[in-house]
C-alpha cells in the first residue's frame, strides 16, 4: 500500500536518492540564503557546484554502499585544499552513517562510522575553521562525532524494528499455515467421521432391509403373514434410515451444535435392541454381557456398538445360513468385544468387510485399543476388539 510517488520510488531506489541528493543541495541553498550576507562564499556558482560534488555519494549510498563512503571521505580534501566546507558534506555523512547503520549488519555498520567519522575528526583538527575562528577544535571534534554517534544510533533502531518487524511477519505467516494446516486436518478428520458414520448406519440398515426383502419374496405366496411382518420391519428399518440420516445432515448444515431434537448417540444398551433387528432379519444371535459396565465416556460406548453392528451387518451379508454370538464383558481396566459367527467365512483372497473394517480399526486406535478379525480355526469370522477403559473423573 501507500500512495503513487511511494510506489514509484520503492521500484526506483536509484532515482529516489538522486532526488535526496538534490533535496541536500537545496537545503544548503537555502541556509546559505538565509544567512547573512557576509558569511556567504565569494562564488556562488562555484559554492553550489561544490555542494553537488559532496552530495554525489548519496546517490549510491544503496546501489554501493562501500564506494559511497569512499567517496564521500575523497571530499573531504576540499576542507583541506580549498578551506570550503559545503554543508551538504556534513548531511551527506549523516545520510551515509544512518543508511549502513539501518541497511547492513553491526559490524560493516561500525567499520563504515568509523571510516567515515574518523577522517573527519581528523580534518577537524588539522585543518582551523576559517568560518567561525572563535571555535575550537576540540569543539568540532566533539560535535562531529556526536552527530555521527546519534546518526548511527538512529539507523540501529530503525535496522531493530525493521528485524523485529520482519520477524513478527514470519511467525504470523507460519502461524498462518499451522492453522491452515490443522483446518485441513481437522476437515479430514470429520470426513471419516461421517464416512464411518454414513458406513455403519446405511450399511447396517440397508443390509437388513436387503435381506428382509430377499425373505419375503421367498414366502410371500407361501405365508403372507409372515411376509406381512417382514415388510413391517423394512418399513421400519427405512425410517430409522432416515433419521439417522437427517440427524448427519443437520450437524453438516447447521454451524451450531444440534438442539435436542436429535436423538443421543447409541451406546452399550442399545447393543440389545440391535440384536433384536438383526434377529428380526432371520439370523439368530445370542447376545452375552460379563461384568458390570463401569462409567464410559461416550466416544467408548459408541465405538463398542458400531463393531457389533458392522460385524453382524457382515455376517448377514456374507455368512450366509449361520448363527451369531457377542459377547462383551468389562474388566477393571479394559472392555472387550467378541462377535463370532458359524457361517462360510470370507471367500480365499478377498477382502470380506472392506470401508467397515477401515472405520472399525480406526475407532479402535482412536481409544488406544486393538482389533483382531479373521477367519475361525472351525470355520465362520471372528471380530475381538479390547478398549483399555479408564474411570470418569466424576465417577469416583
Amino acid at each position: 500500500m501507500g500512495t503513487p510517488l511511494s510506489k514509484w520510488l520503492r521500484q526506483r531506489p536509484l532515482a529516489g536518492d538522486a532526488l535526496l541528493a538534490v533535496g541536500l543541495v537545496l537545503g544548503e541553498v537555502v541556509f546559505t540564503l538565509l544567512t547573512p550576507r557576509e558569511f556567504w562564499p565569494r562564488s556562488l556558482p562555484a559554492a553550489l557546484g561544490w555542494s553537488l560534488l559532496c552530495a554525489a555519494p548519496v546517490v549510491l549510498r544503496r546501489l554501493a554502499p562501500w564506494p559511497a563512503v569512499l567517496a564521500a571521505v575523497a571530499t573531504l580534501v576540499l576542507p583541506v585544499t580549498t578551506q570550503v566546507a559545503p554543508a551538504s558534506q556534513s548531511f551527506t555523512f549523516v545520510v551515509l552513517t544512518y543508511t549502513l547503520a539501518a541497511y547492513r549488519p553491526a559490524r560493516p555498520a561500525v567499520v563504515a562510522a568509523v571510516l567515515l567519522w574518523v577522517p573527519v575528526a581528523l580534518v577537524n583538527t588539522l585543518v582551523p575553521s576559517e568560518v567561525l575562528p572563535q571555535v575550537s577544535a576540540a569543539y568540532l571534534v566533539a560535535n562531529n562525532l556526536l552527530v555521527g554517534i546519534v546518526s548511527f544510533s538512529v539507523g540501529r533502531t530503525v535496522h531493530a524494528r525493521r528485524s523485529s518487524t520482519e520477524a513478527l511477519r514470519e511467525r504470523a505467516r507460519i502461524a498462518e499455515a499451522t492453522q491452515r494446516a490443522l483446518a485441513a486436518q481437522a476437515v479430514a478428520d470429520e470426513r471419516r467421521r461421517i464416512a464411518r458414520e454414513l458406513h455403519d448406519v446405511v450399511a447396517h440398515h440397508v443390509s437388513v432391509m436387503g435381506v428382509l426383502a430377499t425373505g419375503v419374496r421367498r414366502v410371500l405366496r407361501r405365508d403372507p403373514d409372515a411376509a406381512d411382518e417382514a415388510i413391517g420391519t423394512i418399513e421400519e428399518t427405512s425410517r430409522a434410515t432416515l433419521r439417522e440420516l437427517r440427524r448427519l445432515l443437520d450437524v453438516l448444515r447447521t454451524e451450531a451444535e444440534p438442539a435436542a431434537e436429535l436423538a443421543p448417540q447409541p451406546g452399550i444398551a442399545s447393543i440389545e435392541a440391535l440384536t433384536e433387528q438383526v434377529r428380526e432379519a432371520g439370523l439368530p444371535v445370542t447376545l452375552a454381557v460379563q461384568g458390570t459396565p463401569g462409567s464410559l465416556e461416550e466416544g467408548e460406548a459408541l465405538t463398542v456398538y458400531r463393531i457389533v453392528q458392522e460385524a453382524l451387518t457382515n455376517t448377514l451379508k456374507h455368512a450366509g445360513t449361520a448363527t451369531a454370538q457377542v459377547r462383551v464383558s468389562f474388566t477393571g481396566d479394559a472392555l472387550e468385544v467378541e462377535v463370532t459367527d458359524t457361517g462360510r467365512g470370507p471367500s480365499p483372497g478377498t477382502e470380506r468387510v472392506g470401508h467397515g473394517l477401515v472405520g472399525m480399526r480406526e475407532r479402535v486406535a482412536l481409544y488406544g485399543g486393538v482389533l483382531r478379525t479373521g477367519a475361525r480355526p472351525g470355520g465362520g469370522y471372528r471380530v475381538y476388539a479390547r478398549i483399555p477403559v479408564e474411570p470418569l473423573a466424576d465417577a469416583r
